[in-house]
């Protein structure tokens, strides 16, 4: 069954309180302190045009995409996800962006130039559960990267599927729908299995009963750093994703900031 088929519908509901804004805010000041990439849509530079080019990796219903081309950027949004790209140009629709969906596995990915930037944040880099097939991931994007250009992501780390969510079960209601979220976690696997069960309501008024099950493995920041750098990027900063500052043995989410050699 595909992941995020069913839960498309309703994902922006159950991710109201998320902090794009500030998300949005990082990426821009990592792109601005360390980048090439710059809110320049217009250069009339054929290699200007490229470098400004900046990619959302598993960019789902496209709210941070919108986001980043609101501050200016030229965007490119990436899912393999139907029903999230889906969304993601009604999204586009509405606001009359000029937003590049592209629709592929990010393992397989294929861009039709280099790019300044690439990010991906909201853990969707744990959903790779091979170290090879992360490496894999890394290199093409290093080998669509502008010389300078940089990679921005974020991962939930071991610890955190382990000691806080590993074998836990959360639930939210809605007044349209509600969900139950039921973790099982592998220690020797570092897989984190979690059945999501949906409650949709219908335009009839009835509830839809709708699952899914979503498979995420825990990273730690040494495993990250050597797949990084195995695939040729340099990192220039880590820090706390959910704080901004410095990393602790019980931190949730790792950001991390790599660069291609110039």
């Amino acid at each position: 069954m595909e992941m995020y088929r069913d839960f498309a519908a309703v994902y922006d509901t159950f991710m109201d309180n998320t902090p794009y804004e500030l998300w949005g805010e990082r990426l821009d000041g990592l792109i601005r302190k360390y980048g090439v990439s710059r809110p320049e849509r217009d250069a009339e530079d054929v290699m200007d045009s490229e470098r400004n080019l900046v990619v959302d990796l598993g960019c789902g219903t496209g709210t941070l995409t919108e986001l980043m081309y609101r501050k200016g950027y030229d965007m490119i949004g990436v899912d393999r996800s139907e029903s999230m790209l889906n969304a993601a140009m009604e999204k586009k629709d509405r606001s009359g962006s000029e937003i590049l969906y592209l629709q592929q596995d990010m393992r397989e990915l294929d861009l039709y130039s280099t790019v300044g930037t690439v990010f991906s944040v909201c853990d969707s880099l744990n959903y790779i559960l091979e170290e090879e097939e992360l490496l894999t991931v890394f290199s093409l994007v290093e080998n669509y990267l502008f010389p300078g250009g940089l990679l921005i992501f974020d991962f939930n780390t071991d610890y955190k599927y382990r000691e806080v969510i590993g074998n836990a079960t959360i639930a939210e209601n809605r007044e349209d729908c509600s969900f139950i979220w039921e973790n099982i976690y592998d220690i020797e696997e570092e897989i984190n299995e979690y059945d999501l069960t949906l409650f949709v309501r219908e335009d009839d008024g009835r509830f839809r009963r709708f699952t899914e099950t979503h498979l995420q493995r825990g990273y730690t920041l040494e495993q990250m750093s050597s797949l990084v750098r195995k695939a040729g990027l340099e990192i220039l900063e880590v820090t706390d994703a959910d704080t901004g500052g410095e990393l602790r043995p019980e931190s949730e989410r790792v950001l991390v900031a790599a660069q291609k050699r110039r």
